[in-house]
């Protein structure tokens, strides 16, 4: 049975795009959420069935379904199906845009499909080497939805977007290179590559030789995860996509690329000790820090979620740098709160813009006056990213915090705590000024639309106090337990 979910997760995406492309009118929309619910259907029960068999994780011939994998498919099915859904209400009439009217839609769908197809196996697959190429060919997919618009400044968040994270990855391949030549020997097959293979060939391997090829791949992989100081594509290509894209790009696409650099160091551990979690702590403040002053200036409400992702991942970094099992339990529940806060945030931005373009431009004013569906999406949105109790992003934040003493790293912590006090004010006041403020324009969304924006926010907002709540049962649980050791 796992099997056949781990290829119908795969497929049916793919499947569903293709047929996109050959498809118009009402059935194209009908195709799309047929596709998208069965994908989600699919890589659910194989995300809740990975977290039910923790301790037992699943090998296949190219596959390894285990907690970590679990944790990531559920956030990265969740994330799909709400972007797919969401489409229809950003495509609006058919219009030209990059590609020509009657060819618009269905490019966009089956792009949009492609990408997720490859972000739901990236957690399943059991080599360095394939994991790489999936993040390779996520970088095509999304740079055309990126560049979807045709706008100048699209086309040049897509180009930038393509180059900076295709440099990035030239990079880790050669940190790639050099770690198959350190373990391989006198064979030759990519089998060494396989996480397994690689833990159990890292305790004879050299040290200086592995930190080496795990800086390449760290330095490399940075620039797909959004991680200072090679960040620099995130604020545009977040900004300029559309954005059931931008959902993806920052809720689903860099934690899932932090999962393969997450794997990379725990393979890597017995050659590289203490430095691998070093780097990522390095990342992660490096994130912090970079992320803060962007938190504070009045920005678009695209833009100013693009840093705040910039502020999550090395939040996510410093998790899994301290490596304790508050520090990972943090990490579990900052994904996924993570995942629906941002997610909400950018679905919020569909209504407003279409009928406002200056949104795109200029930091949101007094939103409660204009669409009061969407003032609640952004407000529980930057609530939640901001860690205001009860935000399970509060909860999660002082757990990687705790988990940081638990491991020694008391100035570290102190450092984070601070920058993570100032992040939380510069979101506080571009919560209160665009929730509030005091320049109230014409409203901006329909009727139909406030419904639609109303039933999702009081969803995400379930499904945020839910992981509060679960939060606290993770702490010292089996799971988190596994999840250590079957990240490796």
């Amino acid at each position: 049975m796992t099997d056949v979910l781990v290829y119908a997760t795969v497929a049916l995406p793919l499947v569903s795009g293709g047929l996109a492309l050959l498809s118009r009118g009402a059935w194209l929309h009908r195709l799309v959420v047929a596709g998208a619910l069965a994908t989600a259907a699919a890589a659910g029960a194989l995300g809740i069935a990975a977290l039910a068999e923790h301790a037992d994780p699943t090998e296949g011939p190219w596959y390894v379904v285990d907690a970590a994998g679990g944790v990531y498919l559920l956030v990265v099915a969740a994330v799909g199906l709400l972007s797919a859904l969401a489409s229809p209400g950003y495509l609006g009439p058919p219009r030209r845009g990059f590609f020509p009217e009657h060819r618009s839609r269905p490019v966009y769908y089956a792009a949009l499909l492609a990408f997720w197809a490859v972000l739901l196996a990236v957690p399943l697959v059991d080599n360095l080497v394939v994991a790489w190429i999936l993040v390779e060919a996520t970088t095509a997919a999304s740079a055309l939805l990126v560049a979807f618009t045709g706008s100048e400044r699209a086309l040049e968040a897509g180009w930038k977007y393509l180059v900076l994270t295709t440099l990035g990855l030239t990079v880790a391949l050669l940190g790639i290179v050099v770690l198959y030549a350190l373990l391989a020997g006198d064979h030759v097959s990519l089998a060494t590559l396989d996480w397994d293979a690689i833990h159990a060939g890292a305790a004879g391997a050299d040290h200086d030789a592995a930190v080496f090829a795990l800086v390449l791949i760290l330095a490399g992989l940075a620039a797909k995860i959004g991680w200072a100081p090679v960040h620099n594509w995130l604020p545009d290509a977040h900004s300029e996509a559309p954005p059931p894209v931008s959902a993806l790009l920052s809720a689903a696409l860099l934690p899932t690329v932090m999962l393969v650099a997450w794997r990379t160091l725990a393979a890597l551990e017995p050659a590289v000790g203490g430095t691998g979690g070093a780097l990522f702590i390095a990342f992660g403040l490096v994130s912090l820090a970079v992320a803060v002053p962007f938190l504070w200036r009045r920005l678009p409400l695209k833009r100013l979620l693009a840093y705040s992702s910039l502020e999550h991942m090395g939040v996510l970094a410093l998790g899994i740098g301290f490596a304790t099992p508050l520090a990972l339990a943090g990490v579990v529940v900052h994904v996924a709160g993570h995942a629906l806060a941002k997610s909400l945030g950018f679905y919020a931005t569909i209504p407003l813009l279409r009928r406002d373009r200056t949104l795109a431009t200029d930091a949101p004013v007094s939103l409660n006056s204009t669409s009061p569906a969407a003032a609640s999406a952004v407000g529980l949105s930057l609530a939640s990213l901001s860690g205001l109790p009860p935000s399970p992003l509060f909860v999660s934040e002082v757990l990687i915090l705790a988990g940081g003493v638990a491991a020694g790293e008391i100035a570290v912590v102190a450092v984070a705590a601070a920058l993570l006090a100032l992040g939380f004010l510069g979101l506080a006041h571009a919560l209160i000024e665009g929730v509030a403020g005091d320049a109230p324009r014409e409203p901006v969304a329909s009727r139909r639309g406030e419904r639609r924006l109303i039933a999702l926010t009081a969803a995400i907002g379930c499904g945020l106090l839910a992981l509060t709540a679960g939060a606290y049962a993770l702490v010292d649980s089996a799971l988190v337990a596994d999840l250590m050791r079957g990240v490796a």
